[in-house]
């Protein structure tokens, strides 16, 4: 694609204006660990929906559902968001029993509940995850900027981490968050006028339809089974995803933290329309659509940028980058709070440390982090293969633990232990055998999770019946929460 000024520049505004959130905020905001890492707590009901959301809508749910909807799944792309946002649904009954944990990562719920051991396996788990997560993601930004700019990738790839880092090393979580809202709305905003002018380009939406095979047109054309993997999927990974998590906790009350989840589901319901549209525009103008590779891979830059205004295109180049961007800065985030708080404060220091230091740590740890990121980014691995190893072993593994821990109060100390174990072998094998994908109808993360629910219960019944006693509870006791809230005002 030719290099456009118009566009370049908004998304240079875009990019400015995220680092100047970022110092803004750490200089007025950023009080003491907890406004750090979960943001005092005090988020309110649209500031966490619109952070979840963001957090769910990557690349892959923009320029990736538009290259979907042009390839093979046509119209039953809008699934691929669609199931995500059903997912939020019956997550919004956890979320009130995420928020009251007060906790700050998954790990510190699991050693509430199960011990050390199975507190260090999740954390170790998780932030390996986070690892190949944010490298994935600096990957997909730099390749926009290149693409947009002209740019040599390598350059771009600089670009793009050390914007990421600066904004969410300097603002934490309350940075993040307001990144993430101004991220969504420029991705809702930016798709949601784009196609119209789009559709309208091509002649209306009836000459799109009447170019295209009517199996493109159906929309459960990927099948029922494919449909209900991902719902399922999408629920075990947002369950025991830590950038998930750590967005109920920053809710200012549980009620907010359930609300945001249902307000989330709505939000990404009504974006999934839009990338389909587009693709499916592109995939019907493909002949007079110059640079359009064959796979569709860039499928909405390509008609956005013939049938739309440069202010546009800008736009939705600015929402691609968001996309990324959005999930980049969670992640990293996540990983150094969870580096830091249950691996060197847990395990390697073992006592307390003033509240400034643990800022400066995590600050440290985002730096060298997002460093290592960067350079896993230039080894050129495929996003996917990244993407679907990450989620598999973060998720699989604790998912029974964390998310049953939350809701069996009787649980023993070995069935979460064993649960993590378990859930993670079956995650690899099934990794293995799937190559990542569906194998006998079902996706690896589910399989893994499924294989941790089973020995979860399993052990429960055998040492209930042994009369074995409850692991300890999740929650802080009324006192203890107490002790927190006034810690954390003294503080501030």
């Amino acid at each position: 694609m030719e290099l456009q000024i118009l566009p370049l520049v908004i998304v240079l505004a875009y990019l400015i204006g995220m680092l100047l959130v970022g110092f803004i905020v750490g200089k007025l905001k950023i009080k003491n660990s907890s406004d750090y890492m979960v943001a005092g707590r005090r988020m309110g009901l649209f500031m966490v929906a619109f952070s979840l959301s963001a957090n769910n809508v990557g690349g892959g749910s923009t320029t990736g559902l538009a290259a979907k909807a042009f390839g093979s799944w046509g119209m039953s792309a809008v699934w691929y968001v669609l199931a995500a946002s059903i997912a939020m649904i019956p997550l919004a009954f956890f979320a009130p029993k995420i928020r009251k944990t007060m906790a700050v990562t998954i790990p510190e719920v699991v050693q509430r509940r199960f011990g050390k051991s199975a507190s260090t396996f999740s954390a170790v788990l998780n932030i390996l995850a986070l690892f190949c997560l944010t490298s994935s993601q600096i990957a997909a930004s730099g390749s926009v900027v290149s693409t947009l700019t002209g740019i040599p990738l390598n350059v771009c790839l600089l670009i793009a981490g050390l914007v990421v880092v600066l904004y969410t090393t300097l603002g934490g979580m309350i940075a993040d968050q307001i990144s993430d809202l101004v991220q969504f709305i420029i991705i809702f905003v930016g798709l949601a006028i784009a196609t119209p002018f789009v559709l309208n380009g091509a002649g209306g939406w009836n000459a799109i339809a009447e170019k295209l095979p009517p199996v493109q047109l159906d929309f459960t054309k990927i099948g029922w089974v494919v449909i209900i993997g991902y719902i399922f999927n999408y629920f075990c990974t947002f369950l025991s995803g830590p950038e998930m998590v750590s967005r109920f906790e920053t809710a200012k009350d549980e009620k907010t933290a359930k609300g945001a989840s249902l307000l989330s589901a709505v939000l990404m319901a009504a974006m999934s329309i839009f990338p389909t549209l587009l693709g499916l525009a592109a995939l019907s103008l493909q002949d007079s659509l110059p640079g359009l590779a064959e796979n569709g891979s860039n499928a909405m830059m390509a008609v956005t940028s013939v049938y739309a205004p440069p202010i546009i295109t800008g736009l939705i180049s600015a929402a691609i980058i968001s996309a990324t961007m959005s999930s980049a800065d969670s992640n990293l985030l996540c990983m150094s709070t969870m580096f830091i708080k249950d691996i060197y404060l847990n395990l390697i220091r073992k006592k307390p440390m003033d509240d400034r230091k643990v800022i400066t740590l995590t600050r440290v740890c985002n730096v060298v982090a997002c460093l290592i990121a960067m350079c896993i980014s230039f080894l050129g691995i495929s996003l996917v293969t990244m993407n679907t190893f990450a989620f598999a072993i973060r998720c699989a593994g604790p998912f029974a633990a964390y998310g049953l821990g939350l809701v069996v109060p009787r649980a023993t100390k070995n069935s979460g232990i064993i649960s993590i174990v378990t859930g993670t072998i079956g995650v690899i094998v099934w990794q293995i055998l799937s190559g990542g994908d569906f194998y006998l109808g079902i996706l690896p993360v589910v399989f893994g999770c499924g294989v941790g629910v089973i020995t979860f219960f399993l052990v429960n019944l055998i040492e209930w019946k042994r009369g074995v006693a409850p692991a300890p509870s999740a929650y802080l006791s009324e006192k203890e929460v107490e002790q927190l809230v006034t810690l954390e005002s003294t503080e501030n």
